[in-house]
């Protein structure tokens, strides 16, 4: 699928599955340093689960994940080329993890369903994730579990909710290396890793446009890498921030 067809799903599902980023070596590359990860302020490491936030601070290592090949494209065609990281949180999930409830990322209005029903309107997306998988997820290995065309319900799944429309959330089985990308909207929800000796490796790379703020844990503590900023590419210093002039600065 090219970018356009990408994008178009984007518009129509709320998702799309960009398959084989990563080849074998750039998966055991990612997972070497996934496993070489330490906690450090909001992070935490525990029984069932692992979580590590804004790891592209961590050294020049783990930049080339801020715009891999596919997904920056895609990327910037959803949210401008302009956009910039917001995130990017990498998960290890255990046998036993029990993922989220159904749910939605952000939402920037309650809109009516009967205007987000009209096929002659698109709204617009605001922030996108890109999930790439490190492992083959299968039905026991904590799949995404997503409600297509959900991003058009115009609000956020009620309590208790699991369907929208008589559709309920399906699970997105895919390969190591590949990557799916939502936009916020999405209505999905995490899954039990059900398997007795397999960990769900994931990288999430949130992205957003100009006028979404960049959210770096621990906020008014967070400071740059200087070693990371020095190895960055143009995009990724755009990517990380470094914006030309605009209205609000």
């Amino acid at each position: 699928m090219s970018t356009a067809d990408h994008l178009q799903s984007l518009h129509a599902r709320g998702f799309t599955l960009l398959p084989g980023v990563l080849d074998a070596p750039g998966i055991a590359t990612l997972r070497r340093l996934m496993n070489q990860l330490q906690p450090i302020h909001w992070d935490y490491t525990g029984l069932v689960d692992d979580h590590f936030k804004c790891v592209f601070n961590r050294g020049p290592e783990w930049l080339p994940y801020l715009d891999l090949p596919g997904v920056i494209e895609l990327a910037e065609a959803a949210l401008g080329e302009d956009c910039h990281v917001i995130g990017q949180t990498a998960w290890r999930c255990h046998p036993g993890f029990v993922g989220a409830d159904l749910h939605l990322d952000h939402l920037v209005m309650e809109l009516p369903e009967s205007l987000l029903a009209d096929p002659t309107f698109a709204l617009p997306m605001q922030i996108c994730t890109a999930h790439l998988y490190l492992d083959d997820i299968d039905a026991d290995l904590c799949p995404t579990l997503v409600i297509p065309g959900s991003h058009r319900a115009g609000r956020r799944p009620r309590p208790g909710e699991t369907d929208w429309r008589g559709t309920a959330a399906k699970p997105v089985l895919c390969k190591a290396g590949d990557v799916l990308m939502f936009r916020s909207e999405l209505w999905h929800a995490g899954s039990r890793n059900r398997t007795l000796d397999r960990s769900r490796y994931l990288l999430q790379i949130h992205y957003g446009r100009r006028m979404v703020a960049q959210k770096f844990s621990p906020y008014l503590a967070f400071r740059f890498n200087a070693e990371v900023l020095a190895a960055c590419t143009a995009r990724q210093r755009r990517l990380l921030g470094d914006h030309q002039a605009a209205e609000y600065d």
